[in-house]
C-alpha cells in the first residue's frame, strides 16, 4: 500500500539538525530541568499558553473514523500513517512518502501549547500527531485513498509549543469544524495505542463563516449552519470552560489564518 518500513525511526537522524538538540536534552530530563528552574515565561510566552486556561486539562474524545494511527482499517488493510517515513514535519499541505498531491484551502499556522496541568509546566519533547478534512470534507486515505495529506506529526520545543503549517479544514454535514490530535510522549512512543491524550480542537464560528466565503469550500457554510457547537456530537457535552479550552484562537494574517490553543495533560 504506502511504505511503512522505518517510518518515525528514519524521521528521526533527518531532523536532528534541526531539532535534535532538544531531543536529546528532553530525553536526560535537562530541558525539563531548565524550563522549571528558568525565568518566568515572557510575555509572549504567556499569550501562547493563555493565562487563563494553561492549566485546565483537555478533555478526551474520539478519535473518529479516519484516524490512520493504526486502530482500524480500510479496505481490509490496517491505515497507520504512523509507521510512515515522513510523517514528521511542520508542514501537512503536502501528501508525502510516495503519494503526491496538495490539499487546496486558505492557510492556516497553528501553534500548540503542551502543558503538564499538575504544574502548570510546558511539555518539552512530546510528539502531537494531528489530521484533519479538506476544504471539502474529505479525509486522506478514506475518501481520498491515494492522498495523505493533512496529516503528520510534529515536535513540541524547549517551551512546549509545537507549530504546524495546514488549511482551514471544511465543515461537513454533522459536525463542527474540527482537528483531530494524538499527544505522545515522544516521537520514538508515536505508535498505535501508545497516546496519552486523543481529543480534538473546535474552530471559531466568526472565523469559520469569513473562512467559508471562500469558492474552496463549497459546502461547508450550509452545513455549519446545520449544526451548532453546544449540539456537536462531540464537543456538545463538555462544559463551557472546557469548549472554550478546546477552542482555537484565531487571527486573520496576510495570507490566512494564525491559531492558537493550549492543551492541557493531567
Amino acid at each position: 500500500m504506502h511504505n511503512e518500513k522505518e517510518g518515525l525511526a528514519q524521521d528521526l537522524p533527518r531532523l536532528m539538525g534541526r531539532r535534535g538538540v532538544l531531543l536529546t536534552l528532553a530525553g536526560a530530563g535537562i530541558a525539563g530541568f531548565a524550563i522549571a528552574q528558568g525565568a518566568p515565561p515572557s510575555d509572549a510566552e504567556a499569550n501562547v499558553f493563555g493565562p487563563d486556561k494553561a492549566c485546565l486539562k483537555t478533555p478526551r474524545e474520539t478519535n473518529g473514523p479516519y484516524p490512520a494511527d493504526g486502530s482500524n482499517t480500510r479496505e481490509g488493510q490496517v491505515v497507520d500513517v504512523l509507521k510512515q517515513q515522513g510523517v514528521i514535519r511542520d508542514d501537512i499541505r503536502a501528501s508525502f512518502g510516495d503519494l503526491s498531491g496538495t490539499a487546496d484551502g486558505i492557510p492556516l499556522k497553528l501553534e500548540i501549547a503542551l502543558v503538564d496541568v499538575a504544574g502548570c509546566t510546558p511539555l518539552a519533547g512530546h510528539a502531537i500527531y494531528l489530521w484533519h478534512a479538506t476544504a471539502a470534507g474529505q479525509y486522506s486515505l478514506y475518501d481520498l485513498p491515494d492522498q495523505n495529506f493533512l496529516r503528520g506529526v510534529v515536535l513540541t520545543d524547549a517551551r512546549g509549543v509545537a507549530r504546524v503549517t495546514t488549511i482551514v479544514p471544511g465543515c461537513y454535514d454533522g459536525r463542527w469544524p474540527h482537528i483531530h490530535f494524538e499527544v505522545f510522549a515522544s516521537a520514538e512512543a508515536a505508535t498505535q495505542g501508545m497516546a496519552l491524550l486523543t481529543s480534538q480542537m473546535a474552530l471559531p464560528e466568526a472565523v469559520c463563516r469569513q473562512a467559508y466565503a471562500d469558492a474552496r469550500y463549497p459546502a461547508s457554510l450550509q452545513n455549519l449552519d446545520d449544526v451548532t457547537l453546544a449540539r456537536d456530537m462531540v464537543f456538545g457535552d463538555n462544559t463551557a470552560e472546557q469548549v472554550a479550552q478546546q477552542t482555537l484562537a484565531m487571527s486573520e494574517t496576510p495570507t490566512g489564518y494564525a491559531a492558537k490553543v493550549t492543551v492541557g495533560l493531567a
